[in-house]
């Protein structure tokens, strides 16, 4: 999905600014190693942490900048990332790497809820908010919220946790930060993005492709 530059550096200045600036949204949804992920405060903020799948020791690394409310996201994740992690994660030829880049505040807000789960469990969760973006990102006046909440329930999250999760802004303010790092260190200028050890490609590419640009 691509990006109107103007909306979202202008969304996440005030987003970063504070609690109170967490409610505008951010925009209208819609061969050498990799270098270290950007820094950001994770140090005392472990849900900041970096999510990941594979190897340590695979030859490649692969980040993906996504938004759980871009429908292209939504496709590689759908139709591409299982054979991704199939042939490819599995069998120890990459190293897969998440990246939070949301579009809008609903985004931000389910990034966020994702977080609180588990590392194990962080992976199907996503994976299933985007299999069900129809009835929660994009159905005519849904309650983005509500239908977070049904999915982030039927994965094991209380509902006290998920009411914590939804309004820590603390973690919000964390995930703009490096999303905005994200931006600056690779030019992002749509999502999905994906940086194969220090080549970008971007777009909802199909598996041959992927895998093409995995081979280095």
């Amino acid at each position: 999905m691509s990006l109107d530059r103007r909306l979202l550096l202008t969304g996440s200045a005030s987003l970063l600014a504070g609690g109170a600036a967490l409610l505008p949204l951010l925009a209208s949804p819609a061969a050498a190693q990799a270098p270290a992920a950007p820094a950001a405060p994770a140090a005392d903020n472990p849900r900041l942490s970096e999510r990941s799948m594979g190897e340590a020791s695979a030859p490649m690394v692969v980040q993906e900048f996504f938004s759980l409310t871009c429908s292209h996201c939504g496709a590689f994740g759908r139709e591409t990332w299982p054979r991704v992690k199939r042939e490819l994660v599995q069998t120890g030829k990459i190293r897969f790497v998440w990246r939070d880049f949301p579009l809008d505040q609903i985004a931000l807000r389910a990034a966020v809820v994702a977080r609180y789960f588990p590392v194990e469990v962080y992976e199907p969760f996503i994976e299933t908010l985007f299999g069900a973006q129809d009835r929660w990102a994009f159905a005519r006046g849904v309650d983005h919220k509500t239908e977070i909440g049904k999915i982030a329930a039927l994965a094991g999250m209380s509902a006290t946790t998920f009411e914590t999760a939804w309004a820590d802004d603390a973690t919000a303010r964390g995930v703009l930060a490096l999303r905005q790092q994200g931006e600056q260190a690779y030019n992002i200028q749509a999502t999905p993005t994906f940086v194969f050890n220090t080549r970008v490609v971007s777009g909802a590419i199909a598996f041959d492709r992927f895998a093409q640009e995995a081979r280095g």
